[in-house]
């Protein structure tokens, strides 16, 4: 399983992808949409970890762009704006299944991720 982290605070993403190595989990980060778009012309990812306010792009908008590209691909979205219920009711509109609010709970990251593939 491979996955790709897209968040521009850079800190948080290669600490993510630190401790899902330790787990066993193949991540590669970025920090933009732009380099996300990029990485899939030349790497195949199972799921993404996308954040939904990233400059230039919403992570949504970024997700059905991956998507475009590799309809087999999983997301999972994070935002550290709005409560989670306001994250929820949107997230449901645009089709969301898979979603956490920062700070980023690794174990509830990979139970999220688990999940994403027993579907």
């Amino acid at each position: 399983m491979r996955i790709l982290l897209v968040d521009d605070e850079e800190e948080l993403v290669s600490t993510v992808a630190e401790r899902l190595a330790l787990r066993g989990i193949d991540a590669d980060w970025v920090t933009s949409c732009e380099d996300a778009l990029e990485k899939l012309e030349t790497e195949k990812y199972d799921l993404a970890v996308l954040d939904v306010k990233i400059p230039r792009m919403s992570g949504i908008e970024l997700g059905k762009r991956l998507k475009e590209k590799d309809p087999d691909m999983r997301f999972i979205f994070i935002t550290g704006h709005g409560s989670e219920d306001d994250f929820r009711a949107a997230s449901a509109e645009a089709g969301v299944e898979y979603y956490l609010v920062k700070p980023v709970d690794i174990e509830l990251l990979v139970k999220k991720i688990n999940q994403a593939f027993e579907k």
